[in-house]
């Protein structure tokens, strides 16, 4: 069985990848020992993941370990509000992974604006050998005004899915992973692999 590693500490990312990527060992960077901050100072979702991917394979090779490597950056973008909250996400609001101030500007922001909205997911996959393929998954819907279903995991209560007709908050893991940005880039990225 192949060795991925997932250039994340994020443990709802790596379900989601436990779950698509059967076939393959999935592992993160607590397993390699990886603990620095990388910095994602990349201007589009792309080079972010790029950034991430380069980082862990260059700390791999120093470690003489020959892993591929998956790098991956998402976020959910809004056409009223120019693409936003895009590559800023996760700190939206200014602090880190605060998920209930982040839905709170968007909600702020969005007051009398058109709610479309997309979900995007990039991953770079990354070979040893410095070369590397990029995927990218979308998922469309719109802001909803009501936080409605599991609140634990950024957006999702507040993003309702034009496939599932309901928020992602609302889905089971498997109804989501179906139609989400990032299962839909984990399949391209299977084709690719």
């Amino acid at each position: 069985m192949k060795t991925i590693v997932l250039a994340s500490s994020n443990k709802h990312k790596l379900k989601e990848y436990k779950e698509i990527l059967k076939d393959y060992n999935i592992i993160t960077l607590k397993d390699i020992d990886y603990s620095n901050e990388i910095e994602e100072d990349g201007k589009t979702f792309e080079e972010n993941a790029l950034i991430k991917a380069k980082t862990i394979s260059k700390y791999l090779k120093e470690k003489n370990l020959d892993y591929i490597v998956i790098g991956e950056d998402s976020g959910l973008c809004v056409d009223s509000l120019n693409g936003e909250p895009g590559i800023y996400s996760a700190r939206y609001s200014g602090v880190h992974g605060d998920n209930q101030a982040n839905r709170d500007k968007l909600q702020k922001e969005l007051q009398n604006k058109d709610r479309s909205a997309y979900f995007m997911c990039t991953i770079v996959v990354y070979y040893p050998n410095d070369e590397y393929k990029t995927f990218i998954g979308k998922t469309y819907g719109r802001i909803n005004e009501e936080e409605l279903g599991d609140k634990d995991f950024g957006y999702d209560c507040i993003f309702y899915s034009n496939d599932l007709n309901k928020t992602f908050g609302e889905a089971s893991e498997e109804e989501k992973n179906k139609v989400s940005h990032r299962g839909r880039a984990i399949k391209e990225m299977l084709k690719g692999l």
